[in-house]
């Protein structure tokens, strides 16, 4: 079973690839979170103008790299020739990354990591096509999960065997629904993946995880660093812990061997 589907697994997943210690959403960073223990990964694609999907958090390539422009106006070539680990500052593991790192594609994270779970962060309607397209390409189609903000982006998954999280608009619904009823066995989304607060309100995690529970399915929460929250988590029923820092979560984990989980 897919880990990130399973309610009663706890999986530690490096969020941007496990951004603390790596470049975020490039192959090293990965690398380096799967070799501390990172049960899956999680990263965020675009389209660039020639129809590829490339591995990048923002719309554009000014925060993390060292040029500047929309990612949805440039060539795959033109990203491929920034430095997509200019602008890294945490930890430097050891020995360190060498530089240049280079914005990836979809397909060489697919390619790469044939055997670890994704969860995958559609960022616009135009990337879910050819997401898609990709994943069944790669017969990855069990061991992912396409996340996106847009309802729009996330219809594109239909009828596919992917499982995909709701759109903001449906987290919002789920979160009525969590008030309004105390089980469910009937929910579209295969998985619920959230930050632990919106603009300043918290979410109410214990509800909506007792509710995705009710159905057999999972609650992941963003961005979570600290060992103690982590923690917390966990008691009030949340599957997975999305984080920039694999090894502090993994020890976290350790110490809630054996406890039940909320």
């Amino acid at each position: 079973m897919n880990i990130l589907l399973d309610p009663d697994a706890r999986p530690v997943v490096a969020h941007r690839g496990g951004c603390a210690r790596g470049p975020e959403n490039t192959l090293e960073a990965m690398q380096l979170g799967v070799a501390e223990g990172a049960d899956a990964i999680e990263f965020d694609v675009h389209l660039c103008a020639d129809g590829k999907v490339v591995v990048i958090h923002d719309a554009t390539v000014d925060r993390t790299t060292d040029g500047s422009g929309a990612v949805d106006q440039m060539s795959l070539a033109n990203l491929r020739s920034l430095d997509a680990a200019c602008r890294f500052t945490g930890v430097q593991p050891s020995p360190p990354i060498s530089r240049p790192c280079r914005i990836p594609t979809l397909g060489e994270v697919l390619e790469s990591f044939p055997r670890i779970p994704l969860i995958i962060e559609v960022k616009t309607r135009a990337a879910s096509v050819q997401t898609r397209a990709l994943i069944e390409q790669h017969g990855a189609e069990d061991r992912c999960l396409v996340d996106s903000v847009h309802a729009d982006a996330l219809a594109v998954f239909r009828g596919s065997r992917i499982a995909r999280g709701p759109s903001r608009n449906g987290v919002a619904r789920l979160i009525i629904k969590s008030f309004l009823h105390g089980a469910s066995r009937n929910l579209e989304p295969s998985a619920l993946c959230i930050p632990r607060s919106y603009r300043g309100f918290p979410l109410p995690i214990k509800r909506l995880s007792a509710l995705m529970r009710s159905a057999g399915k999972t609650v992941h929460v963003w961005t979570v660093n600290d060992r103690r929250e982590a923690i917390e988590l966990w008691g009030l029923g949340v599957s997975g812990i999305i984080t920039d820092d694999v090894p502090a979560i993994r020890s976290a984990r350790a110490e809630m061997s054996g406890k039940k989980l909320g």
